[in-house]
């Protein structure tokens, strides 16, 4: 009975080997027959189902069945410089570089669609009612509402003060898709359809809230919504989730429209020292006293006395908002500021 089998040679060429029942030879008589150079004999050796054979092992043999395949390959020797260990290492310095977690790496598509398609506070999905702030960052109404009145807002929102530093938007919903879904983006551009997923600029108008893609204002030059109609401005357009450059524009601008109104509120007699009014203050020395001006640069403090009833006794009168005078005291040996007339 023939033995006929396959090889498959370095150069990736198979060969097909058939010996008779009377013949045998070894692997290392096949392999010579195959290198012509008897030096690169000991470079190479045969492989059955991954599994490497001894070149003295004869053939016919009962591991090599019939049509089975040998592969030559190809030795691979160390010799130093190849990165291995030298000996001078001591096991703490692999234990230290293994015990150093490494950070996970993100993958930048999923942190993309997560600025997009969630709270930039809560994290969670985004769902109507939506709010912008004026760098652009866009939150769950009721997730920044709560923070503001815990006062749990991270650093980087503290210049949201209250509902006046919100901006309500209008996010167009794709349809059929569900508000939690988790399979992409859930909104799009009411114009174009273009997916509110961060591949694509998106603007959202103050004046009515509307959010709307950037090619589509582009495509459609109105000074209007191209949703509801209404007359809006170049100032209106707020950029939603822009680049750094563009929230750099943002913050310039919102610092402008601050100290804007802190001058107009001191035109108007009212002094704002950081974000807080003080009412009892105007520009330079002049006080209010009953719609006139005080130039002795003092607050005239509120008396009792100067609102008194007619009839009355104005000392009586002003003992109702004041407390007793130290003199009506004095001390005893067994107790302290007893009122005359109870000792």
């Amino acid at each position: 009975m023939k033995l006929q089998f396959f090889l498959r040679s370095p150069s990736h060429q198979t060969l097909t080997v058939t010996l008779e029942s009377t013949q045998s030879l070894t692997l290392r008589q096949l392999k010579s027959s195959l290198l012509p150079n008897p030096q690169s004999l000991s470079s190479f050796y045969f492989t059955l189902n991954g599994k490497p054979l001894s070149d003295s092992t004869l053939l016919p043999n009962p591991q090599i069945s019939h049509l089975s395949t040998l592969f030559l390959l190809p030795r691979v020797f160390g010799g130093g410089g190849d990165g291995g260990a030298t000996g001078a290492e001591s096991r703490d310095c692999y234990l230290k570089m293994y015990a150093v977690k490494k950070p996970d790496k993100v993958d930048p598509n999923e942190r993309r669609l997560g600025k997009w398609l969630n709270c930039a506070l809560s994290n969670e999905p985004l769902r109507e009612p939506c709010v912008i702030d004026k760098l652009g960052n866009i939150f769950n109404k009721e997730a920044l509402v709560e923070a503001l009145l815990g006062k749990k807002l991270p650093k980087e929102f503290r210049h949201v003060k209250g509902l006046k530093d919100m901006i309500n938007v209008k996010l167009s919903m794709i349809p059929g898709k569900q508000s939690d879904a988790a399979d992409g983006a859930t909104f799009q551009c009411p114009i174009t359809g273009l997916e509110f997923n961060g591949k694509y600029k998106f603007f959202a108008l103050r004046n009515c809230g509307h959010v709307v893609s950037a090619k589509a204002l582009k495509e459609v030059k109105s000074s209007a919504c191209l949703v509801c109609h209404k007359e809006f401005v170049e100032s209106d357009k707020m950029v939603i989730n822009g680049s750094e450059e563009e929230m750099a524009a943002l913050r310039e601008r919102m610092e402008e429209e601050k100290s804007k109104i802190v001058k107009e509120k001191k035109k108007r007699g009212i002094d704002v020292v950081d974000g807080k009014k003080d009412c009892g203050k105007l520009e330079g020395n002049e006080k209010l006293e009953n719609g006139k001006k005080l130039n002795n640069g003092g607050v005239k403090k509120f008396r009792a006395t100067d609102v008194a009833p007619a009839n009355a006794t104005k000392e009586v009168y002003a003992s109702l908002f004041t407390s007793s005078k130290k003199s009506d005291f004095k001390e005893t040996f067994t107790c302290r500021s007893l009122p005359l007339g109870r000792n």
